[in-house]
């Protein structure tokens, strides 16, 4: 039984190590397309360089994301790992 007292900061330290990146709701936003013609690359230019704008804007957003994402299911793992403790508390008695 003095195993199952481990798990609870073993399921702590895994929401810290492996936290989630690939959330649901946490969409990374697609690379931007560059013409590998240079003849092409200079005709749209402004169109390319507003999808890397919108890429760098968009990838920001993403890390946001996954931090939030991260401190949720940290909190989350946190307040399972404690009634995990108090339910080994219960059985054990």
């Amino acid at each position: 039984m003095k195993m199952l007292h481990l798990i609870p900061q073993v399921i702590l330290l895994s929401a810290v190590v492996g936290s989630s990146a690939s959330s649901a709701t946490c969409l990374a936003p697609e690379r931007p397309f560059v013409p590998s013609d240079p003849v092409v690359a200079v005709e749209y230019a402004d169109l390319i360089r507003q999808d890397f704008e919108n890429y760098f804007r968009g990838i920001l957003r993403y890390f946001q994301c996954l931090d939030g994402e991260r401190a949720r299911v940290f909190d989350e793992a946190r307040e399972i790992s404690k009634e995990y403790s108090k339910f080994i508390e219960t059985i054990d008695q």
